[in-house]
């Protein structure tokens, strides 16, 4: 007999109030957001050139942990601001509430908040939410992606381009790449595109989930980074894996490689091999 809450598979599925969850999460951390958005603030500082921006940052995450602390104080809670809280279940609600720091405290609505839920290790539901511009994108594991606007409610499909040399590329800094074959990797892929733009965080993952973007490659990345943009790509028809083709779970090391299509992920994964062997699964 098949355990509650999977499928005929004994896959197990999303229930629809922990999707109605994360929408609740994102409302909250969008309450908190907007208000504060080119206010008076100060920048904390954690790092060089990674500022945090206190109330912001860090009363959005209050809120967010507020609502799954009253919901489902069962399943564990990872944020960016205040840390892991351990319950011992296989379900994890993965926070980033301001996904572009740098962006928010210099005034562009390029920012998001990414909300995830993990069962295990793998990412199950994610949203990107931007609470500026009031645009959000629904990612739910074996279902399409929807695209949410203030005056509609859409599937988002991402671009069908499948020639390299007319795809658009994505990176919020160059700066990401710190090591030489970091440089070299990305440097491969930038020179066989059309054009290669930088900015966007978070927010370029669902532009191009809505086919604005062909190509969005980083390194660098934490799991609150990345764990929410897997089913917002997955659930528009694109793909999105590490850096040798291998799906993003809570163990990777957070170098990612997302694309409009599968034909153009492969194009691009094996333009960023070492050296310029192809990766095996392309052969």
């Amino acid at each position: 007999m098949l355990g509650e809450n999977t499928d005929e598979v004994g896959k197990r599925v999303v229930k629809p109030e922990w999707i109605a969850l994360a929408q609740a999460l994102a409302d909250a951390a969008g309450a908190v957001i907007r208000p504060l958005f080119r206010g008076e603030l100060q920048a904390e500082y954690k790092e060089a050139r990674s500022p945090i921006v206190t109330i912001a940052d860090r009363e959005a995450e209050r809120a967010m942990r507020a609502l799954l602390a009253a919901h489902v104080p069962e399943h564990n809670v990872l944020g960016e601001e205040f840390g892991f809280h351990q319950t011992g279940s296989p379900y994890t609600w993965v926070l980033d509430p301001l996904d572009g720091t740098i962006a928010f405290s210099t005034g562009k609505p390029t920012f998001a908040t990414l909300i995830a839920l993990l069962e295990e290790d793998r990412p199950i539901l994610g949203i990107i939410d931007q609470p500026v511009l009031r645009e959000r994108w629904v990612g739910v594991q074996g279902q399409p992606t929807r695209w949410i606007t203030p005056s509609t409610q859409q599937l988002s499909r991402s671009k069908a381009t499948t020639d390299l040399s007319r795809a658009s590329l994505s990176c919020t800094t160059p700066d990401l790449f710190a090591q030489p074959d970091q440089q070299q990797r990305f440097q491969q892929l930038s020179r066989l595109v059309h054009i290669t733009s930088y900015g966007g965080d978070g927010y370029q993952y669902g532009l191009l989930a809505s086919g604005y973007i062909d190509l969005v490659m980083e390194c660098g990345l934490a799991l609150y980074d990345f764990a929410a943009l897997v089913p917002v790509i997955e659930g528009s028809g694109g793909v999105i894996t590490d850096w040798s083709g291998d799906p993003l779970t809570r163990t990777s090391r957070g170098e990612v490689l997302a694309a409009a299509n599968p034909t153009l992920h492969r194009q691009a994964l094996a333009a960023i091999q070492e050296r310029g062997k192809p990766h095996p699964s392309l052969s």
